[in-house]
């Protein structure tokens, strides 16, 4: 079966300081590599059920997607309508081959909303 994936658009970074890596901005899910390494295969998931993809996000770079535009394997979009964020988890490589791994969950963390 074909895996159905996000794309997600690849941003320069311009000094955002002090921000959480892991945020929304309306209806997006913005995620900051705030490291000096390049993060390779980049897999987003949204409440352990949807998923985005991205090949890489630049060093100080973020990356930004709509949230309907995260996926299912059965090709069902996430319904802001219906849903909100439980969950983000992150997954790549950086540049030297060491796991990346960025997680919010909104029993731990602090808000998403009005970032």
């Amino acid at each position: 079966m074909r895996e159905l994936a996000v794309v997600v658009v690849l941003l320069a970074a311009c000094g955002r300081g002090g921000e959480p890596p892991i945020r929304l901005h309306g209806e997006w899910l913005v995620i900051e590599n705030q490291t000096k390494m390049e993060w390779r295969d980049v897999s987003v998931s949204v409440n352990a059920y949807y998923r985005g993809v991205a090949p890489r996000v630049a060093p100080g770079g973020r990356l930004e997607a709509p949230l309907a535009g995260f996926v299912t394997g059965l090709g069902k979009r996430f319904d802001s309508g219906r849903e909100h964020v439980m969950r983000v988890a992150v997954r790549a490589t950086d540049a030297n081959g060491t796991p990346v791994t960025l997680d919010w969950d909104e029993q731990t963390g602090p808000p998403l909303e009005n970032r």
